[in-house]
């Protein structure tokens, strides 16, 4: 592994393993979880000027108007994607952004299929993703309140940015037994939610207060 994915520094497993112990405090309890966080370069997802905060517990900048969620939320949304089975085939990732979430899903899932509306962000993520060189993951570039039809329905659907409600195309590509991981709400008064599909409609649970970019529709 080149010393850029391995870090140096304030990007060095040392300090990637103090972010670890925090997780675990904060109560991720998911070991291959924690260990795949452990072991991914989060440092390489972003502008060189900030990597050396890339293993703080807090969202950063990556251009474009959006962010790279904090450590503790990345994991909360996929532990909670991820469930007591552990384990999924398909998932669906609504906002690839700088390709973090991505990344961490892809060695956890079979497979990820991944919507991203702005393309420049969607190239960066390629790039980034490409180094670790991940072969199950799919990505387009459209409009995330549309979903992938193509593929669905979908195991699990993991959400990066706040509707106000939460788009009924994205409800209708949920298997039934699959879960969704969305922040929704307004600005300032999110909550992330699990919503879990049933053979008679869909179960809503509020997990904690969340701040999320805005979900917008359309294409960049």
């Amino acid at each position: 592994m080149s010393i850029c994915l391995q870090g140096i520094g304030m990007t060095s497993l040392r300090t990637r393993e103090r972010m670890i112990k925090r997780l675990a405090e904060q109560g991720i309890t998911n070991n291959r979880l924690l260990e795949i966080m452990r072991d991914t370069p989060r440092h390489i997802f972003m502008d060189e000027a900030l990597s050396s905060r890339a293993y703080e517990d807090t969202a950063l900048p990556i251009g474009y108007n959006q962010t790279i969620s904090q450590p503790y939320i990345v994991a909360k949304m996929t532990e909670v994607l991820l469930g007591k089975v552990g384990h999924l085939k398909k998932v669906l990732e609504i906002g690839t952004g700088c390709g973090y979430q991505t990344a961490i899903l892809a060695q956890l899932v079979d497979h990820v299929y991944s919507v991203e509306r702005i393309l420049p962000l969607q190239r960066k993520a390629k790039h980034h993703i490409g180094e670790l060189r991940f072969k199950n993951i799919s990505y387009m570039h459209g409009d995330g309140t549309l979903g992938w039809l193509d593929y669905a329905p979908y195991d699990g659907i993991l959400v990066s940015a706040a509707p106000a409600e939460i788009p009924s195309q994205l409800l209708a590509q949920l298997a039934i037994g699959g879960v969704m991981v969305i922040p929704t709400g307004s600005s300032g008064m999110q909550v992330l939610q699990r919503i879990t599909r049933t053979p008679s409609g869909y179960e809503k649970e509020n997990l904690e207060p969340v701040t999320f970019v805005p979900f917008l529709s359309g294409t960049e």
